[in-house]
């Protein structure tokens, strides 16, 4: 007989014990989770290190999750339940609530930048509530406003992949700043010499870094995003069938 496949391992494809211990909930160990990623990184979380912070010996969290890989499941899904997926339920604006979306998620990893380093490793994380909910209002959205039935995934997908592509590289930009001690101002003037210096013998570059000199890079951050959040607007405008 042939083996059975072993089903894929994820929080979200195991039921959940009945088995509860009163003094510490599934949500508790989540939140105190969150706060430590948000703190020390991806790298500083372990189920040892996280029991301690909980006032509890590790074996306690084994009763709620199976593993560090669905601890951090958990704790992406409760990420995206910070996202803002406005729904305004009028199809003429599809575009705003589509791009608030958008602005929102880009907002949600800068705020946890450790999120960037998992979202490719986690296979599954799609399955839980939060990300579901996302996923279900943006489809609605496009739906209603006229994309094909058979496009309006891929239109969210594209979307939702150009905001993850973005807000990576800044999260991992802000986590080099935070390292550093500086502020964004201070560090980007401390490169200014550098990089002016790279650029002599390219004339467009050279061009560019002169124009950006004196601008905020905060402020050239949000300009640069949203831009490239208009141009693919502009191109999903193209398939709207109403």
């Amino acid at each position: 007989m042939p083996a059975q496949k072993q089903p894929i391992q994820s929080v979200w494809t195991r039921p959940q014990g009945k088995r509860e211990q009163p003094a510490l909930s599934r949500d508790q160990i989540v939140a105190q989770a969150v706060h430590l990623l948000d703190a020390e990184g991806i790298d500083a979380l372990s189920m040892r290190k996280l029991g301690t912070r909980l006032g509890a010996g590790a074996t306690s969290l084994y009763r709620h999750v199976a593993n560090k890989d669905e601890l951090i499941e958990l704790a992406v899904d409760e990420i995206y339940g910070e996202i803002e997926v406005p729904d305004s339920g009028d199809p003429d604006r599809w575009r705003a609530d589509v791009a608030q979306c958008g602005r929102s998620l880009r907002a949600t990893m800068l705020r946890h930048p450790w999120i960037a380093s998992v979202l490719g490793e986690l296979g599954m994380s799609y399955l839980g509530p939060n990300a579901m909910r996302m996923s279900e209002t943006l489809l609605t959205v496009l739906i209603r406003a006229g994309f094909p039935a058979d496009e309006a995934d891929h239109a969210g997908s594209t979307v939702i992949s150009y905001v993850i592509g973005m807000a990576t590289s800044e999260a991992a930009w802000l986590t080099v700043l935070a390292r550093s001690g500086q502020t964004e101002a201070e560090y980007v003037r401390g490169l200014w010499p550098a990089a002016e210096a790279a650029a002599q013998a390219y004339p467009h570059l050279r061009d560019g870094y002169a124009g950006q000199r004196d601008q905020d890079p905060g402020v050239a951050r949000e300009t640069g995003f949203q831009y490239g959040l208009d141009r693919v607007l502009d191109g999903l405008a193209t398939r709207v069938s109403r």
